[in-house]
């Protein structure tokens, strides 16, 4: 159900960290081990968030920009359209139609990811916040507008994975944060493990934690590649 792509890309490290500094501190540390970087909004407000991403294209990575754009439709296009000339390989931005529309013919190479319901949220944030339904209903309900929209993909839990495989086929790309050993156990309540998430029909895993707060980074990240190859096995 998923797409061709190289398995070590599969994993996604997320460069969750406070400047470009330890940004290439980690990239440094962790080697050939990681392929794919995921670049959000904390090294945004740290500097140097473009070069970095220059340095990863240019040193052959692939670049995962979330930064979950959301504005009204012409300022998202605008957004778009100076990220692609970055070269960003996937960027984010929220599951608003009109927005996904406008961007979509600026977005050139890159591919626009939309975010659905963000996976730090339970069912009762989620009714907090005003919306109405189960978190997989309302999921299902943005992910279907925003690929109409012209989203090339969608982030979602892995929990949710499966169903959007089932209700819109294998053409969307799909991308999973919240990745764990074990679910549950922080701020992220809607997490699957390694294998759940591809088995569910990810294309890619975003994998933050338990990297970064392993005793060797490195070896977790080849052990969760292995697991990659795993699933993907004949």
């Amino acid at each position: 159900m998923t797409h061709k792509i190289p398995l070590r890309e599969r994993l996604i490290f997320a460069l969750d960290v406070a400047d470009a500094t330890q940004a290439r501190a980690w990239i440094a540390r962790l080697g050939d081990s990681v392929q794919h970087y995921k670049l959000g909004l904390e090294l945004l407000a740290g500097g140097e968030y473009f070069d970095l991403l220059a340095e990863l294209k240019s040193a052959g990575k692939r670049v995962f920009a979330d930064l979950k754009l959301h504005d009204i439709p012409n300022t998202v296009a605008g957004a778009v359209r100076g990220m692609a000339r970055h070269r960003a390989d996937l960027l984010t931005l929220h599951a608003y139609p009109a927005a996904i529309a406008a961007a979509a013919a600026h977005a050139g190479a890159t591919r626009l990811l939309a975010v659905t319901v963000l996976t730090s949220m339970g069912p009762a944030e989620l009714a907090d916040s005003g919306v109405a339904g189960a978190v997989a209903d309302v999921v299902v309900r943005r992910a279907r507008a925003a690929i109409a929209a012209g989203a090339a993909g969608l982030v979602c839990s892995g929990l949710e994975a499966g169903r959007l495989r089932e209700a819109l086929g294998g053409g969307p790309l799909i991308v999973c944060p919240g990745i764990r050993a074990t679910p549950g156990g922080d701020d992220q309540q809607r997490t699957v493990d390694v294998a759940g998430a591809f088995a569910n029909g990810a294309d890619y895993i975003v994998v933050g934690r338990p990297i970064r707060q392993s005793e060797d980074p490195r070896a977790a990240a080849e052990a969760i590649q292995q697991t990659i190859r795993g699933c993907f096995q004949d």
